[in-house]
């Protein structure tokens, strides 16, 4: 049987691991910096946590797991004959590979919250899987990089959240632009034009305006039923300035009768304030009204993360959410949290030419195999060179030269060692810098320096 992988997943090169490798150490290092703490969480749970929490097309897409044993001889036959697949999911399965970071770490949060001290600060680099049809950037398995606060609903968190962003993009040298919005400047903007009952509606066609145009969103915004009237009052929405505090100037005068609208104002004023006395440029950092992801899960600060040179997407996301764990019966958990995403990042560092050559796990020397008494001294050398953290290896047969010298070149080794029995006799070592063509012939000493 020719073997194959399983859809929407992938084999990672050394190359690649390394780079991999380079990016999650940046932000693991920053994480830390700022004061997030690692956790780690199974990579299954059970079902019923799962179950609920990403409404009904993420449930479709979380990968169930079969219970162990005779699973099927405890089905219930008739379900099994109507293949009623959802009565028959909960007789085969009380488990599920994670579909996410965030559910499992409100579980977390929910089962020890008694020990923890708040506000508590995690990060999480861990895969997930989800049964999703595999395309172009999107697998079923992949990783999350996840930051969250829980236990303050100070705004500090927010600006600090932006500083993580910031310095993490910067250590990977992507310019970067962060996108924000708050999700009560959103439910303003529908009660100042009339249509809070169509706040889900308004803002899912809002948030196209990048890729439809005015026309469009106004073309979708008809078909969902808001009137012109509305629409018109929104005119403003198309026309913004590049000064974010300009804009939220205006919105201020519009939402004069609107508490939940200059709530989100004042937030997102703040954040933004504060975020310029710390020395922000206001180039990377950009109020987008028309920002509107997770609405269903955020409360106030939306970010987006857009990498400035490479047309990708969002390289990262998050905001603010009420309560994480009231899902478990635990409330009043309110919290903020942003994630990177590796593969995205990845591609855009491939793409500007952005992995360093310290990103590559690359062997230093390679010692040739002239067999005898020479492969013992080889192997003594490779020994100590080793003691110093200095990557070496022998090549394992004693086979014509120009064998060894291939097997070198492809693999990226740096050095091609030669310590023959002239080497031997005077204590010197002879080498070649395989990349600049250069050999030279040093005593043991220097060579070990």
């Amino acid at each position: 049987m020719k073997p194959s992988l399983a859809k929407g997943t992938r084999d990672f090169t050394a190359q690649e691991v390394s780079r991999r490798k380079y990016i999650i150490n940046i932000l693991q290092k920053n994480f830390e910096l700022f004061g997030f703490q690692p956790l780690e969480t199974p990579s299954f749970e059970n079902l019923s946590t799962l179950t609920g929490k990403y409404g009904e097309e993420g449930d479709r897409l979380i990968f169930k797991i079969l219970n162990s044993g005779e699973y099927a001889s405890k089905v219930n036959q008739e379900d099994w004959d109507n293949k009623n697949h959802q009565k028959l999911i909960s007789q085969i399965s009380d488990k599920a590979l994670r579909y996410d970071l965030t559910v499992p770490f409100a579980r977390f949060v929910a089962m020890n919250h008694g020990k923890l001290t708040f506000p508590y600060k995690r990060y999480q680099i861990q895969p997930v899987w989800r049964a999703d049809r595999p395309q172009k950037g999107r697998f079923r398995e992949f990783y999350q990089c996840d930051a969250d606060v829980v236990g303050s609903e100070s705004l500090l968190q927010e600006v600090d959240l932006v500083q993580l962003y910031l310095k993490s993009f910067s250590d990977l040298k992507i310019p970067v632009t962060i996108h924000m919005n708050n999700r009560k400047i959103l439910s303003g903007l529908a009660e100042y034009a009339g249509i809070t009952d169509k706040l889900i509606e308004f803002t899912v066609a809002l948030d196209k305006l990048d890729k439809i145009g005015k026309e469009g969103v106004v073309k979708e915004l008809l078909e969902r039923e808001i009137s012109q009237k509305s629409i018109d009052k929104l005119e403003f929405l198309f026309n913004q300035s590049d000064d974010a505090l300009e804009n939220l100037l205006q919105l201020k005068e519009k939402f004069a009768d609107s508490e939940i609208g200059l709530k989100g104002v004042e937030e997102l004023e703040f954040v933004l304030t504060q975020s310029l006395n710390l020395g922000v440029d206001m180039q990377n950092l950009v109020f987008n009204i028309t920002l509107a992801r997770g609405l269903d899960y955020y409360t106030g600060a939306i970010f987006e993360v857009k990498a400035d040179e490479v047309a990708m997407g969002s390289i990262g996301g998050g905001g603010r959410y009420d309560n994480l764990t009231e899902v478990f019966g635990v409330k009043n958990i309110p919290g903020i949290g942003v994630s990177f995403g590796l593969d995205r990042v990845y591609l855009v560092m491939e793409e500007l030419n952005l992995f360093p050559e310290e990103a590559s796990t690359q062997v230093e020397y390679l010692f040739a195999n002239f067999g005898g008494e020479g492969t013992v001294e080889a192997l003594k050398l490779i020994m100590q060179l080793r003691e110093k953290g200095i990557s070496a290896e022998l090549y394992p047969e004693n086979t014509k030269l120009n064998k060894q010298f291939t097997y070198a070149e492809k693999k990226g080794i740096k050095n091609l060692v030669f310590l023959g029995e002239e080497e031997i006799k005077n204590g010197t070592v002879t080498f070649k810098d395989l990349a600049a063509g250069e050999q030279k012939t040093l005593s043991l000493e220097e060579f070990l320096g």
